[in-house]
């Protein structure tokens, strides 16, 4: 793990507190523990009205740059930390509670250091993580599989990117993209490509709109003849077991960040009643029966769905560290991400909502901010239908068949 400024202005010899609720959720020691600790505290600070405000978050995604977490998924023998996966899933829950946005970009920065790891060859792996490490880059993506606007051209000594793709979250100030393209008339006949952020005829739209996750950078980039070299598409883990656990890493991102909003809803809750020292202002609700009922069966369905996804992310390091899996091994951890995936959507989406009954109208005044949490895994859960999750679960459960390899399984 690289040297982390964000600590400087962590006294020595002190414990750094967490701004969750230590009852709904700690995070064990480790080396990075504190500097993400003093990261969710300073994002945390402007979570809200940077929600109201909406926009590119470009001096929050500097603070993450300055934390020193950006090599947490990078294998030592890279340069990088070699934490494993659970423990990437824990953090960018916890930073989702926070701040949902910026957590998205954190936990989809690591998903395309994942993605190099995953097809790019051996000396792929080493120039671009290396690379990655030395100069602290922040990776954004171009990588809707569903988005067919872009082509990839071949040419002499290489090949050019012409077109577009929506939907390119973090893409705005990063460092570098990954980038996907058929290579065929096949649109499912895609492959992964490295395009540095300056390169020429290149160009990334601050277009985003949406009601919730408003400052992802999630606009449209804008692809002019851009130049890849040949040495710059990751071809090796086409088509392999192992290359598709990309969509089981994915889909347990918007995992954390369900779980990370309806926690940040809970921790908004336990503030606005006055618990912790009436931070909100609302004391003496906490003894209130009805209260209890309402929020008692709130995090207990919050625990189902943590435990759901926790197994599906120790599984997921099972199988990620397997050379090379076999289907079925890959098709058992698909099927456990389509279980956490399905039960945290519907548990947060309740979670974000239902706390309202507990709260009461004063909690909707725009000050508190409250609605963002329901905003953000509202718009979350339409990344890919979660019907097609409950059909998958469904046909294991009938025909004993798992779930095939595709952009969201």
């Amino acid at each position: 793990m690289s040297t982390s400024p964000i600590l400087q202005q962590v006294v020595p010899g002190e414990a750094v507190a967490g701004v969750i609720h230590p009852r709904l959720m700690t995070l064990e020691p480790s080396p990075w523990r504190d500097a993400l600790l003093c990261l969710a505290a300073q994002l945390s600070a402007t979570a809200i009205e940077r929600d109201q405000r909406g926009g590119s978050a470009q001096d929050e995604k500097a603070l993450i740059r300055g934390s020193g977490l950006l090599d947490l998924s990078i294998p030592r023998e890279h340069g990088g930390a070699g934490v494993p996966w659970p423990d990437i899933y824990r953090a960018s829950r916890y930073l989702a509670a926070v701040d949902s946005s910026l957590a998205h970009l954190f936990a989809f920065h690591h998903l395309q250091l994942a993605t190099i790891q995953l097809f790019g060859d051996p000396a792929q792996q080493a120039r671009w993580l290396r690379q990655s490490v030395a100069a602290n880059w922040f990776w954004g993506n171009a990588t809707n599989g569903r988005d067919t606007g872009l082509q990839l051209r071949g040419e002499a000594g290489g090949y050019r990117l012409h077109g577009s793709k929506s939907f390119c979250s973090g893409a705005l100030g990063a460092d570098a993209l990954v980038v996907s393209a058929p290579r065929s008339a096949d649109p499912n006949d895609r492959v992964f490509a490295i395009v540095p952020a300056h390169s020429a005829g290149l160009q990334v739209n601050n277009d985003w709109d949406g009601f919730g996750q408003r400052q992802t950078d999630s606009g449209t980039v804008l692809f002019d003849a851009v130049t890849v070299g040949s040495g710059d598409l990751l071809e090796s883990g086409i088509g392999t077991t192992r290359g598709s656990l990309r969509t089981c890493l994915s889909q347990l991102v918007l995992v954390q960040i369900y779980l990370g909003n309806a926690l940040g809803a809970l921790d908004a809750a336990l503030a606005y009643l006055g618990e912790g020292g009436g931070r909100l202002g609302a004391p003496g609700s906490v003894d209130e029966a009805f209260v209890q009922l309402r929020l008692g069966e709130l995090w207990a369905r919050y625990l189902a769905a943590t435990e759901l996804a926790e197994r599906a992310a120790q599984m997921l390091q099972r199988v990620w560290a397997l050379p090379a899996p076999s289907a079925s091994a890959r098709g058992e951890l698909a099927l456990a991400v389509a279980e956490a995936r399905l039960l945290a959507a519907r548990v947060a989406l309740d979670i974000t909502s239902d706390v309202f009954e507990a709260l009461g109208a004063r909690a909707t005044s725009s000050r508190y901010g409250l609605d963002r949490f329901w905003r953000n895994v509202r718009v979350h859960t339409l990344h890919d239908s979660l019907d097609l999750k409950q059909r998958d679960i469904g046909r294991w459960l009938l025909s004993g068949e798992q779930p095939a390899a595709s952009l969201y399984s």
